[in-house]
């Protein structure tokens, strides 16, 4: 352990005859050796520090460091085994996801719903003709708070058609899928929509990319657009009216997701901050969709989820109150104390009038103009 820095041998990294890189090409082999390299690196740091340390202290990490080793160990297991539980609960849950779909779509009739009718226009024959549970997805997704902000009015008429959804987990690379089925409508071509999330780690969500379906819309019948037609100037030998496309919000957005560069380093700054929030937004739609929206539909149909979650934020609220109360008679003697030393110090200066701020003045400047509100042409 003498005052010796110990060096770490990488030649036999560059050894073509290693098995594993064999099978690779040329480049996707020197990436792997400059990561190995990297790691190598990292560990002889770490062998650095542990000596720098005094010996009774560094015999004491060494200790930790096998603690922390087989915390991992039964972490590592925890994760394999939460995910076969999941696995196993997933198909548990088909046969009653199976059932929602067929009530829904009038697939199948519950006993005693065709006996009475349900409404007094159903009495009056008015509603004889429907089937299933109308507009079922279309009201689930709109009580949830996230999902409503995405959705606008010219998406309704589109999600109307929407029969079903579900979701399942890929393995390679990991992440999951969702999957949109869609009655034959006057909208698009595709019967199913998907969109399927790629993640860096499954267990600590960090979402390396998103890739969504293509959506074959029919001619003027593209939600995600606005299409815009003005005269031409007079005078123009062009006669024809000028067309202009213009993109605007839909919940359809959602299966064209933000792309990532494949040179990262192009970004600045702002721009990767920007990316950044806008891949944090869209998995935050996709994971609401598949852990609250499909298992829980019908209590979002029926607005119980929202009570539901409205009774958590409740009790989250009183937590925060508590501590705010302690903050706030925290906060109040202290604003006591600069008063006092305020009002001190005001004896001692002259007093000035100031120009008051013209009232309407809007903090930080004017406000950005809103996003144009699309509507069906």
């Amino acid at each position: 352990m003498g005052g010796e820095k110990k060096s770490v041998d990488l030649s036999d990294l560059n050894n073509p005859l290693v098995p594993a890189a064999a099978a690779l090409s040329a480049e996707d082999r020197a990436g792997l050796v400059n990561a190995l390299k990297d790691k190598l690196q990292g560990l002889a740091d770490h062998a650095d520090l542990l000596e720098s340390l005094p010996p009774n202290v560094r015999t004491r990490v060494e200790f930790l460091r096998g603690i922390q080793s087989q915390h991992d160990e039964m972490e590592a297991k925890f994760f394999e085994e939460r995910t076969a539980l999941e696995d196993k609960y997933q198909k548990l849950y088909e046969p009653l996801y199976t059932k929602r779909y067929e009530i829904v779509n009038g697939v199948v009739e519950v006993d005693g719903a065709a006996k009475e009718p349900t409404s007094e226009k159903a009495a009056e024959g008015e509603d004889s003709d429907a089937k299933g549970v109308p507009d079922f997805w279309l009201t689930a997704l709109k009580t949830n708070e996230i999902l409503t902000e995405e959705i606008q009015e010219r998406d309704e008429a589109v999600l109307k058609y929407l029969k079903d959804i579900k979701w399942s987990r890929i393995a390679d690379p990991k992440g999951f899928k969702l999957e949109f089925f869609f009655d034959t409508n006057p909208f698009f071509k595709n019967s199913v929509l998907t969109k399927i999330y790629h993640m860096v780690d499954e267990d600590d969500p960090i979402l390396e990319k998103a890739i969504g379906t293509e959506i074959e819309w029919y001619p003027g019948k593209n939600v995600t657009q606005k299409v815009l037609k003005r005269k031409p100037k007079k005078g123009s030998k062009n006669t024809k009216p000028i067309t202009k496309i213009e993109e605007c919000e839909s919940f359809f957005n959602f299966f064209s997701p933000p792309e990532v560069p494949e040179d990262e380093e192009e970004l600045d700054e702002d721009a990767a901050d920007e990316l950044q929030g806008q891949m944090e937004h869209d998995y935050d739609i996709g994971s609401t969709i598949r852990d609250k929206i499909i298992p829980h539909a019908v209590s979002w149909f029926t607005g119980e989820a929202v009570q539901a979650e409205d009774f958590e934020d409740m009790e989250d609220g009183d937590e925060d109150d508590d501590d705010d109360e302690d903050d706030d008679d925290d906060d109040e003697d202290e604003d006591e104390d600069e008063d006092e030393d305020e009002d001190d110090e005001e004896l001692s200066k002259p007093k000035n009038k100031l120009a008051g701020k013209p009232k309407g003045a809007a903090k930080g400047g004017a406000q950005g103009e809103q996003p144009t509100e699309c509507k069906q042409q």
